[in-house]
């Protein structure tokens, strides 16, 4: 433990009941305290926890059944004194090792970025003088010195604060910066509302103050994500967990045949035991699919450079097939669906309401009343001209545009709002001079300022629309002055903040004669209310977009925020979310049990007020529900869901290091847009890995066949181990290439998320490995009976053989193609890569049939040109054959 005492109760202590609690005072605690101190709670760093070694991580991929397959096999091969076989098989399962560790080479960052956000010194006092002293010093009951700009250290109680307001977006979502203060709180409150804390990690905005230690380390907020992240166990994807248990099937399999030949052939054929024992390696060879995992991994890195090209960065090659079984995506809403850019979209004067374009800090928006959409020039003199130079001359903030042509403000987010609604009025240019000003407090609740403006000296204020009502008298119509309104305003405010607005209210008063100095007493009287700005954060244009193609492709959006329920609500409804009617928030969850949450987490759509634990427990919650889930976010209360679900989903631009080192998929354009089209993409790859992998099966299953023929026969080996691995590893391998180029389907963005549950081996998947291995194995059979007893040498049938099975694979290759058509269509003359692939299958096979030292390596001898033909025609027969099975068996098909 790393704290005294919980820090979620302090937010409910005075300051004098938090030193009291902390064994501190306002002057701090004395350096042997600390020394103290800091033995009993250790650093205030975040614990470690010890990756594991490199040479480690690279012995785990040889943990599978089908590796442990070809290392039994290597053995054996071994101890028989067949050096080249045991060679080539362990280089094959070495291969596919290094390509898994190569695909693991971007491991987990997170941690380390959680940690690279605590900064590294700090301001403290003790015993009553000021030090600096490095972070991981600070103890519970130090107090601390905070400035605008400062990272806050550890989560801290606020013993003082002097207009001090808080950046905490990364950590609750709140696109607005927070005020905080000294006083005690009531009630349990979530993490957004605890106005008298500040969190390690977060930034002060503006003001300053002073901070009593209460949780340093792992006992901080930051540290709760940190240790949610560490017990995360991500999720294996459907296709990998489908390749396990095919791998265990096939696992089984070959045990059951391997043991049945060879109690047969004891029995009945009289067979030396070594040749046995060759002829068995040889079958479990065969029916093990080598170079599928690295054709998966080839066929999911080509997908991962598709997606960079539409700004998706993939860090995790399964991630590509499990986008297209996504069906559920919860979204987090500042800067991920909204501009995370305050922006006024309503202003409300006593005469008119108008509405203002454009959805960022740029200062490019037309002005038009609500009732008629013609853009208005604000004139010199008019209610609304007042009331833009009113908010534009008493505000603290800036608008500027850096050195890449964008947009930004310096100061809060309401200032800069207020300060691009100025720029947008064009306003005529005066000159100005600041007489006096009294700066935003959060007791009072406004600001005001004295500026002469031309030739009038005038008192400028902006504030919370019910503070300002207290102060005025009058309202500024452009008839002149009349009394205040308040019943009409108020309806105003309630008649927009059903949109999600926040309001901001202008007002002024003359200035006295001669007057130079602004006290908060000059405001009790004589003020006229302008106007009322609302304004919100605004979703993004393309993510609307986004919701409706996702919604098509039966895939459901979810907003998760810490925003207030209503705010979250409006949102939802502007970006076209299904159910953006009724929403549940964080505090409802908290008291909900498991099966509770899963219905909830199915029922809404909207999901305000949460904390990083609610997000995480809704992310369990749908998955409980067999939904394949994506998470998107950028601030590092985001991290852990985003690490927890199926597919995490991070804005590049905006995004916390944390969170982008958490997640699968970096979206570098923060376009919520661009997951639909890696959603597409990862829908195109699978289809095209399920086409892959029953090109693949039916040639080991016909392998093996040939094999179990042989043996019960009593004839001739047909294939040697060698001749197997380079079927399986250079000939297999390079014709999917030719699939993994294939366009995606049409209605590809229009049908629903496949079925997780339902495996790539389906019940039609099998017939059709069952029947074209056999009709591949029965011919290579009928032309090695033919051959025998012709006086051809054993190398020569066996190189026929090879270049029947590898003509058989390539028409094979063509059938595949199209699933349910004719193959030969306008689509095969588009795919470039399957006449590349073709192209250099015929330079292996020449130069495995041709070359001599390539004969002397597996066993071959050189053809003559007609079996080339007549392997090329036993080819085309099948591919015929199979052409015609597609529409007898189309109705039995599951996918």
């Amino acid at each position: 433990m790393n704290t005294a005492k919980s820090d979620r109760s302090y937010y409910q202590l005075s300051v004098d009941e938090t030193l009291s609690q902390t064994e501190s005072s306002i002057e701090g605690i004395t350096g042997s305290e600390a020394t103290a101190r800091l033995q009993q709670y250790g650093e205030n760093a975040l614990p470690q926890k010890p990756g594991k070694p490199a040479w480690l991580r690279f012995l785990a991929h040889f943990n599978d059944v089908l590796i442990y397959v070809l290392l039994a096999a290597a053995l054996l091969t071994a101890v028989m004194g067949h050096w080249v076989d045991t060679l080539v098989i362990l280089g094959v399962a070495v291969v596919n090792a290094l390509i898994g560790h190569i695909q693991e080479s971007n491991a987990e960052k997170s941690l380390q970025s959680i940690r690279n956000m605590l900064s590294s010194e700090t301001v403290v006092i003790r015993a009553g003088n000021p030090e600096t002293l490095p972070t991981t010093a600070l103890v519970p009951g130090d107090v601390v010195i905070i400035r605008a700009g400062d990272r806050i250290p550890a989560d801290l109680r606020v013993i003082e604060a002097h207009n001090l307001r808080v950046e905490e977006a990364i950590l609750t979502g709140e696109s607005t910066v927070v005020e905080k203060t000294t006083d005690a709180l009531f009630g349990e409150l979530p993490l957004g509302d605890r106005t008298n804390l500040l969190f390690s990690g977060t930034t002060v905005s503006s003001g300053g103050g002073k901070g009593l230690v209460v949780a340093t380390g792992g006992e901080t907020e930051l540290g709760h994500i940190n240790q949610m992240m560490s017990d995360i166990e991500k999720h294996r994807t459907p296709l990998l967990v489908q390749m396990d248990k095919l791998g265990k099937a096939i696992f089984l399999i070959i045990l059951a045949m391997m043991a049945a030949l060879f109690v047969f052939s004891l029995l009945f054929r009289d067979m030396p035991v070594s040749e046995l024992m060759l002829s068995l390696i040889s079958l479990a060879v065969a029916s093990v699919p080598e170079g599928l995992p690295a054709i998966i991994s080839i066929i999911l890195s080509l997908g991962v450079q598709t997606m960079a090209k539409q700004q998706a960065i993939i860090r995790k090659l399964p991630t590509v097939e499990t986008l297209g079984a996504m069906t559920v995506i919860c979204s987090d809403k500042t800067g991920t669906l909204t501009m995370n850019e305050m922006t006024v979209k309503a202003v409300i004067t006593a005469d008119h309401i108008y509405r203002v374009e454009g959805d960022s800090y740029e200062p490019v928006g037309a002005i038009h009343k609500v009732d008629d959409a013609t853009p208005i020039t604000v004139s010199a003199g008019s209610v609304l001209e007042h009331y833009l130079r009113t908010i534009d001359l008493c505000n603290d903030g800036h608008l500027i545009k850096d050195e890449s042509g964008l947009w930004k403000i310096t100061g809060g987010p309401t200032e800069g709002a207020l300060k691009v609604l100025a720029a947008k009025g064009q306003l005529p240019v005066v000159t100005t001079e600041l007489r006096s000003k009294i700066p935003f407090d959060s007791q009072y609740k406004y600001m005001s300022t004295l500026y002469r403006i031309g030739d009038e000296e005038r008192v400028l204020i902006t504030g919370a629309p019910d503070v300002l009502f207290r102060l005025c008298q009058q309202q500024q119509t452009e008839n002149g002055l009349q009394p205040l309104d308040i019943s009409w305003w108020e309806g105003k405010i309630e008649e927009y903040a059903r949109e999600g607005l926040r309001m901001v209210a202008a007002a002024w008063k003359p200035a006295l004669p001669g007057q130079t100095e602004l006290t908060h007493q000059d405001l009790q009287q004589g003020v006229i209310l302008l106007g009322i700005a609302g304004m919100m954060d605004p979703p993004r244009p393309e993510a609307i977009t986004a919701i409706r193609d996702c919604l098509q492709a039966g895939i459901r959006v979810k907003m998760i925020t810490g925003d207030h329920p209503q705010t979250a609500m409006s949102i939802g409804q502007m970006l076209g979310i299904g159910n953006a009617g009724t929403a549940i928030t964080g505090r409802e969850l908290e008291v909900m049990d498991d099966h509770q949450l899963s219905e909830a987490a199915q029922a809404y759509d909207i999901f305000a007020r949460t904390s990083p634990e609610d997000k995480f427990r809704l992310v369990q919650a749908l998955q409980s529900k067999k939904e394949v889930v994506g998470m998107t976010g950028d601030g590092v209360n985001d991290a852990p869901a985003l690490k927890r679900a199926d597919v995490g989903i991070a804005m590049g631009i905006k995004g916390t290091e944390v969170t982008k080192e958490a997640a699968d998929m970096v979206l570098t354009d923060d376009n919520f847009a661009t997951i639909a089209s890696a959603v597409r993409e990862g829908r195109r790859v699978y289809d095209n890995l399920k086409k892959t992998i029953l090109f693949i099966m039916p040639t080991n299953l016909a392998q093996g066949l040939l094999i179990i023929i042989a043996l019960l026969a009593g004839n001739l080996i047909p294939l040697t181990p060698v001749l197997i691995l380079w079927m399986n590893m250079a000939t297999s391998a390079t014709l999917s290439f030719g699939l993994a180029f294939e366009e995606g389907e049409k209605n590809i963005m229009r049908r629903p998320p496949r079925d997780p549950k339902l495996h790539v081996m389906d019940g039609f998947a099998i017939w059709r490995v069952v029947f074209v291995g056999s009709m591949i194995a029965i011919s290579a059979f009928v032309l090695e009976a033919w051959l025998q007893p012709r006086g051809y040498s054993p190398e020569f049938i066996r190189t026929v053989l090879l270049q029947t099975l590898v003509t058989a694979q390539w028409f094979y290759m063509l059938n595949c193609r199209v699933s349910d058509g004719f193959s030969l269509s306008k689509g095969l003359l588009m795919n470039k890569g399957i006449w590349i692939v073709s192209a250099v299958l015929l330079v292996l096979q020449l130069l495995i049939i041709y070359a001599p030292f390539m004969q002397l390596l597996f066993g071959t001898t050189g053809l003559p040109f007609r079996y080339w033909v007549i392997t090329f025609i036993i080819g085309f027969v099948m591919f015929l054959i199979v052409e015609v099975e597609k529409p007898l068996t189309r109705r039995f098909r599951t996918a």
